[in-house]
């Protein structure tokens, strides 16, 4: 029974940290506390949808710390609470392992230089009329 419930935390850590995006915004947030749009901007291709998904999730889990500056204009920091800074040894091995056992990788999306992330999503007009006639053909 012991294993069953190590399993499962483990299982849950694993899904926590190994969610797109997660582990760069806690990477970025080890070196300092940081706003929104910085984290954004340091992050490659992330949506301002996924960082505040990703960012309310690992408040949820008590992994980050939501400050609420009260200045003019308002501001607001993320930082990691000493549980997430507890990802820190884990965190490097990881890195460790993956500079010695994964190849040099294109970038976070693996877009060419000033490919966008919408021209990603969407296939061109002419494919999809390509699809159209080898349907009907």
């Amino acid at each position: 029974m012991a294993e069953t419930a190590l399993c499962a935390r483990f299982h849950k850590a694993i899904e926590l940290v190994g969610r797109r995006w997660s582990g760069a915004i806690i990477q970025m947030l080890f070196r300092k506390p940081a706003r929104f749009a910085e984290l954004r901007h340091a992050i490659p291709d992330i949506t301002d949808r996924m960082l505040s998904e990703r960012l309310q999730e690992l408040e949820e889990e008590g992994l980050v710390v939501r400050t609420v500056i009260p200045e003019t204009p308002v501001r607001v920091e993320y930082q990691l609470s000493a549980k997430g800074r507890a990802l820190e040894p884990a965190m490097a091995a990881i890195g460790k392992w993956a500079e010695h056992w994964l190849s040099e990788l294109p970038s976070a999306s693996g877009l060419a230089a000033g490919q966008t992330a919408k021209a990603r999503r969407r296939p061109s007009a002419k494919a999809g009329q390509r699809r159209a006639v080898s349907a009907r053909s």
